[in-house]
């Protein structure tokens, strides 16, 4: 896929041409093996958003308000944050083949990225988008509060004002399909619970292993090897992820305030926190056996369902 230079037009206040790639402080990055993974692997997917995108225009090919700005709004920004993050790397790590690593991982995640692993309706949908929304979101305001690098700071805030502006994009279509649907709380609490697991289960995985590959070539991948980073990932995360704003925004679709009692709201609260975490790459799999969306924990929540 060539990469593009979408035009400013959609919302967002900043461009490629903003970000002084030219200034970036070399010394304060080229050693950081595990922030090179990082930006890599962000680059890879944020400019594979036009597959993203095809998928969600045709399954809401019959809503033009949505496909309208999917294709002129949300597909464009993504683009731009992958073009952006990518030269970030390429300035970054100039000895780093990005055009071939790429090539190694499109195959492998279009396979994953189909409109068959959408939700099975269009207000579960919009919910799903609100929680990988509240991730990129979460991701980027950490990753900005954490540089040191004074250019990817600047760009890692730009990318999380989109996210949360895209955030408030869906959640407004949800809205509009939740009238019309009516879909039970249990089922929007599953459906948030399915795509929060899904994020760290493939993306990631299939770039870091391109990305492994590409930089170890003479060295076989092993699941281990993703598995260490992951941990590494921790302890940036263990401390600085955003849960406050992660938590409120990943409970919106709920509708608990007003709706439901506190205690319903604290189960939520605390389910949230075992998703953001995963998502975080906190908790091994095993963790998900202990709280899903039909556990005891979560029986006064799907009770006060409608």
């Amino acid at each position: 896929m060539t990469a593009r230079h979408p035009s400013n037009t959609d919302g967002a206040s900043w461009s490629i041409d903003d970000i002084p790639f030219g200034a970036l402080a070399h010394e304060q990055v080229r050693d950081d093996q595990r922030l090179f993974y990082i930006l890599a692997s962000a680059s890879f997917i944020e400019i594979t958003s036009d597959l993203y995108a095809r998928n969600l225009i045709e399954f809401f090919h019959r809503d033009g308000d949505v496909v309208e700005w999917l294709r002129q709004g949300w597909e464009k920004e993504e683009l731009r944050h992958g073009v952006a993050l990518k030269r970030y790397v390429q300035t970054a790590w100039p000895d780093f083949d990005w055009e071939a690593a790429y090539r190694s991982f499109l195959p492998d995640f279009a396979q994953f990225c189909t409109v068959e692993q959408l939700a099975d309706t269009p207000a579960l949908e919009m919910a799903a988008r609100c929680v990988v929304e509240t991730g990129t979101a979460a991701f980027y305001r950490m990753l900005s509060e954490l540089s040191r690098e004074p250019v990817l700071k600047q760009l890692a805030a730009n990318i999380c004002a989109d996210e949360v502006r895209h955030y408030k994009h869906f959640y407004r279509h949800f809205l509009r399909y939740r009238a019309i649907e009516r879909p039970g709380r249990t089922a929007v609490l599953r459906t948030i619970w399915n795509r929060t697991v899904e994020i760290e289960a493939e993306d990631a995985l299939y770039a870091f292993r391109a990305l492994y590959r590409a930089r170890n070539p003479n060295t076989e991948f092993r699941q281990k090897d993703y598995e260490d980073y992951r941990n590494g990932v921790l302890q940036l995360s263990r401390c600085h992820f955003p849960r406050r704003m992660a938590i409120k925004m990943l409970l919106k679709p709920l509708d608990l305030n007003g709706a439901v009692g506190g205690l319903a709201l604290a189960t939520a609260t605390s389910a949230a926190h075992f998703l953001l975490l995963r998502y975080a790459g906190r908790l091994p799999d095993a963790s998900l056996n202990r709280i899903t969306p039909t556990n005891e924990r979560l029986t006064p929540l799907l009770r006060t369902s409608s």
